[in-house]
């Protein structure tokens, strides 16, 4: 099939374009506004204004030639001030909220225990949280595996008659038992356990998120505290062997739970299930390469446009994906590109992200500092440790060069705007993911060799402005919206799909956890969560 001709104007001048029109029609997601705020205006606002210049070539070699602008502020020069930070697109975006201020945040990164910039609004001390035992959490009966280790999380899968959630436990400051003689000689590496404030950046991040089709469904937290169960055990001892069997080097971060004490404390943050992690799915399909990216894409783009978010750390174990419904059997013959495989993607683990709420009179940005630990950007371990680097290079550099590992040793480096911040808001690090990501399903296709030879060679363009490793007179995308606008404009989400004819906005769902003093026939709702009250 000829590529559609609508990709082939990818650069040339348009006063506005489909994709413009139609992404800034995309349903919104009943996130908390302001009275006075339209929110399908301030996304045509931020959309219309975004156009390619062909006439300048420098805003053709890298991310961040053309500065991001307030629509108050003047012309100036390429170069601008730390406080004024640049788009990463190659896009003129005029942007109308206020240029954030930089914070201090805290982050310790490579095992990624994580310290995050307090938020009163999310603060769970006077939250009125329920305190429950393990044995509420998974009493005889129900079943609970351990199926993950996050930012500074281990992750559990809980199901019973009630349903199935995912709920992240985190230990706070609390005692537990010291390590013994074997554990010590096995290289156990206890994780730090975190204070209240550590954590509510995060929660903040899922609260402004949760309601976005493609990011996970927040039920409630609560408290837990006393001594493991056996089943809690059993799975913790299991996960541990699997991981051992997968990488003989790997050390145990998390604390047994046989050390658990009576007064050991932890906030669990109840989620939706989200499925099969990316790493652990069989890729065998064609129309799975296509929605898979292109889902993550459009989630990603309405997370930039409603909390100017950056995820910072999407590899394949935090993307998860799931089956909702049968795939679609006349996706070959018509030769349509999306939407035809049933599949769902939930993007998981806001450990290292980026957010603020572009609502509030003075907007703060929510975000890690990475620069605590620059382990995370040496490190050679993993294939994602490469985007890490990619990130850090575009702050420092302001192109798409990265610096090898050993040149990220001097934290708070300066760049060429200045003392790097990992505050400032720079949309080019979704696309860097976006760009890990079709490299990933593209290296674990299963199928047939002629069904990714044709989706290869379809994307071909695609990957050409999406590739980090580009030449520097090749065209970038800026941000996900930019992915999003081209595929649309090449034929390959259609309208219909992108005003949300295939999918609807996700469901309420409650917490699955009933403590041996709820009583199993009361009303789940009167167990939501205070957000959701407030809804």
């Amino acid at each position: 099939m000829p590529r559609p001709a609508a990709a082939r104007k990818y650069g040339k001048p348009s006063k506005r374009t489909k994709a413009e029109r139609l992404f800034a029609e995309l349903p919104q997601s009943p996130v908390r506004k302001s009275p006075d705020a339209d929110p399908v205006a301030c996304l045509t606002e931020q959309l219309s204004a975004v156009k390619l210049d062909p006439e300048n070539p420098q805003t053709r070699k890298s991310p961040r030639k053309a500065a991001q602008k307030s629509q108050e502020e003047p012309a100036r020069p390429e170069r601008t001030s730390p406080a004024k930070p640049k788009t990463s697109s190659p896009a003129k975006v005029q942007q109308s909220a206020p240029v954030p201020k930089p914070l201090t945040n805290q982050r310790n990164a490579c095992r990624k225990p994580t310290s995050h910039e307090p938020s009163s609004s999310t603060s769970f001390k006077d939250d009125g949280l329920r305190v429950l035992t393990w044995n509420d959490v998974c009493p005889p009966g129900d079943c609970i595996v351990k199926i993950a280790e996050a930012s500074y999380a281990e992750v559990y899968r809980v199901s019973n008659e009630r349903g199935t959630s995912i709920i992240k436990v985190i230990r706070l400051q609390s005692p537990i038992k010291q390590q013994t003689k074997a554990q010590i000689k096995a290289g156990l590496v206890d994780e730090e356990p975190h204070s209240q404030d550590d954590i509510n950046g995060e929660l903040q991040i899922s609260e402004w998120l949760a309601d976005i089709p493609g990011f996970v469904i927040y039920k409630e937290r609560y408290l837990v505290q006393g001594k493991a169960t056996k089943e809690l055990l059993e799975t913790h001892q299991v996960f541990q062997r699997r991981m051992k069997r997968q990488d003989p080097g790997r050390a145990q971060f998390y604390p047994s739970p046989s050390r658990y004490l009576d007064d050991t404390k932890f906030l669990v943050v109840e989620l939706g299930d989200a499925g099969t992690a990316l790493e652990d799915w069989e890729l065998t399909d064609e129309s799975q390469l296509w929605d898979i990216f292109f889902l993550e894409a459009i989630a990603l783009a309405r997370a930039e446009d409603l909390a100017m978010f950056e995820h910072r750390d999407l590899h394949e174990g935090n993307l998860c994906v799931r089956r909702v419904r049968p795939p679609k059997q006349d996706a070959a013959k018509s030769r349509d590109f999306f939407g035809y495989s049933g599949l769902d993607i939930t993007i998981l683990d806001y450990g290292l992200s980026r957010a603020q709420d572009v609502t509030a009179v003075e907007p703060r940005p929510v975000a890690f500092d990475l620069e605590k630990d620059l382990s995370l950007f040496t490190s050679t371990h993993a294939s994602q440790c490469k985007v890490y680097r990619q990130m850090r290079s575009f702050l420092l550099r302001a192109d798409r060069k990265c610096i090898p590992p050993e040149g990220h040793k001097t934290p708070y480096a300066v760049g060429v705007d200045g003392p790097l911040s990992w505050d400032t808001y720079e949309p080019y690090s979704n696309v860097l993911w976006l760009a890990y990501l079709y490299e990933y399903i593209v290296e674990n296709f299963e199928g047939p060799k002629r069904d990714l030879t044709r989706f290869r060679k379809e994307t071909l363009e695609l990957w050409k402005h999406l590739d980090p490793d580009a030449g520097e007179n090749v065209l970038c995308f800026g941000s996900a919206a930019d992915v999003v606008c081209f595929a649309v404009e090449a034929g390959w989400i259609k309208e219909a799909q992108l005003l949300g004819a295939e999918a609807s906005l996700l469901d309420r769902e409650d917490s699955i956890i009933v403590s041996r003093d709820d009583g199993h026939d009361e009303d789940v709702s009167t167990r939501r969560s205070s957000r959701r009250k407030r809804l």
